[in-house]
C-alpha cells in the first residue's frame, strides 16, 4: 500500500534555547546553514517530494518566520499555513492537535525545522509515502543508524524489527536507530490529548503499544543542528558530500 502526502506540517515554534546566543534576535527555523535558513533546507526536501502545502507552527518571534514564508510562497508557489501559539507554547504534541484543523483528515508528514537531512538513492519522503499502510499503521517515522547520526550525542531513540515495527530503547542501552525529525502520522493517532501541552511521545507510545508504530531507514546524509557548535561541523559535512 502507499499513501499521496498532500500536506505537511513543519514545526517552527520552539524557543531555540541551545541555539543561543544566535536566537537571541532571530528565531531558530531562521538560522542559516550552508547557505539558507534552516527551514528552507526541510521545506525543499518537502517540496522536491511533491507537497505544496505546508502548515508551519510559530511561537517566538513568529513575526519574522511569518514574513519570510510569505516571500517564500511569493518564489515557489506553494502555501505555507501558519498555526498560531504565540499565547502559548504547546510542545510537539499539543502542536499537532491545534494544527489537525489545517491538517484536514488524511495521512500528512511531519518534520522538524532543526533537522537537516539530504537524500540518499532514494527520496526519503517518498518512500515514506510508499510504505504507508493505513490498515496497519498510525506512525511511521524516517530514521538514520546510530552509526550514521552526524551530531546525535544521546543513546538512540529505537528498536525497528524486520518489519519495521518500532519499540523503544531499553534503559541503560544504546538504540540502533536514532528519529530523524521526519514522519507520516494518521490524524486519528492525533486524539484524546492529556493535555494543552505535552510531547508527540505520548502518541507515538500509543502507536507502539498498539503495534501500529514502524520505522524506515533513511538511505542518506542527517545532521542534528542543535547548537552553534554543530552549524560549522554540518557545513563541513555537506561540503565533504
Amino acid at each position: 500500500m502507499s499513501t499521496t502526502l498532500e500536506t505537511a506540517m513543519l514545526m517552527a515554534a520552539g524557543l531555540g534555547k541551545r541555539m543561543r546566543p544566535l536566537t537571541a534576535t532571530r528565531p531558530k527555523p531562521l538560522i542559516r546553514v550552508a547557505g539558507q535558513p534552516l527551514m528552507d533546507h526541510a521545506l525543499d526536501r518537502i517540496e522536491d517530494a511533491g507537497i505544496r502545502r505546508t502548515v508551519v507552527n510559530v511561537h517566538y518571534l513568529a513575526g519574522p518566520i511569518e514574513a519570510h514564508l510569505e516571500s517564500r510562497a511569493r518564489r515557489t508557489g506553494a502555501s505555507y499555513p501558519v498555526s498560531d501559539e504565540r499565547a502559548r507554547l504547546l510542545e510537539t504534541g499539543g502542536g499537532l492537535v491545534k494544527a489537525l484543523p489545517l491538517l484536514g483528515d488524511k495521512p500528512f508528514l511531519c518534520a522538524n525545522s532543526d533537522n537537516l537531512w539530504i537524500n540518499g538513492p532514494f527520496d526519503s519522503i517518498r518512500a515514506l509515502a510508499d510504505r504507508w499502510d493505513d490498515d496497519a499503521m498510525d506512525a511511521l517515522l524516517l530514521l538514520i543508524p546510530h552509526a550514521r547520526a552526524t551530531g546525535h550525542r544521546g543513546l538512540g531513540d529505537f528498536h525497528m524489527e524486520a518489519n519495521g515495527r518500532l519499540s523503544r530503547r531499553k534503559p541503560g542501552r544504546v538504540a540502533p536507530f536514532v528519529f530523524t525529525g521526519v514522519q507520516i502520522l494518521s490524524p486519528r493517532l492525533v486524539r484524546d490529548p492529556p493535555g494543552e501541552v505535552f510531547s508527540t511521545n505520548i502518541f507515538w507510545d500509543r502507536a507502539i503499544e498498539q503495534g501500529r508504530a514502524f520505522g524506515l531507514s533513511h538511505g542518506g546524509q542527517w545532521f542534528d543542528v542543535g547548537t552553534p557548535q554543530a552549524i560549522p561541523l554540518v557545513e563541513a559535512g555537506l561540503a565533504d558530500g
